[in-house]
């Protein structure tokens, strides 16, 4: 940061870190042996919807990338309704790392089209097997940090199983130590 930043009260944004995404799959198993909630495999990332040849090309190029191994479950680009756009992932559940891989490689293919700045969010789902809880680990890309997210209804979260996921992953992954960032994403394509 300049002189002129600094005197102007300009900051520069935290830089993504996408490799702290592989650290995911360990700390799933240790959320499924604490807490009983496996991954779906389900996952999806979200940004601001943009316009033109050069976002539609980003796009279908990060879709291509990871659909090239996984042709029977096909990435899908949705737009929610909140107007923005998810590329979302259907894996197997039992190998949480090749969900990781490919949301890894949709991000780094956006960022490399020149769209980082309008990365959201990365989320993978989360469930007990007995339907009885479902909850999403969600990575900020502005802060580089998680946190978890829990929709019981349309507009009602499940703040103590959050504040328990959180608990738990503390060590394993950088968690978001401000809760006001801990936005709902209600509805979210990828849960």
């Amino acid at each position: 940061m300049g002189f002129w930043d600094a005197l102007l009260g300009r900051t520069k944004p935290v830089e993504a870190n996408l490799d702290v995404l592989f650290a995911v799959p360990s700390a799933l198993v240790a959320l499924q042996a604490s807490l009983g909630l496996e991954p779906t495999g389900t996952g999806g990332v979200c940004f601001k919807t943009a316009e033109g040849a050069l976002a539609a090309q980003a796009r279908e190029e990060a879709i291509a990338l990871v659909d090239a191994d996984h042709g029977e479950e096909p990435a899908t680009c949705l737009r929610d309704s909140y107007g923005y756009d998810w590329i979302v992932l259907h894996r197997s559940p039992d190998d949480p790392a090749d969900l990781v891989t490919d949301l890894h490689a949709v991000n780094s293919t956006l960022q490399g089209f020149g769209f980082g700045p309008s990365l959201l969010c990365t989320v993978i789902g989360l469930h007990r097997p007995d339907g009885s809880r479902r909850a999403g680990l969600v990575y900020l890309f502005k802060r580089g940090t998680f946190y978890p997210f829990a929709q019981t209804g349309p507009h009602t979260r499940d703040n103590e199983l959050e504040l328990r996921i959180r608990a738990r992953l503390e060590g394993e992954l950088p968690v978001e130590s401000d809760l006001t960032r801990w936005f709902p994403i209600w509805d979210a394509p990828a849960l």
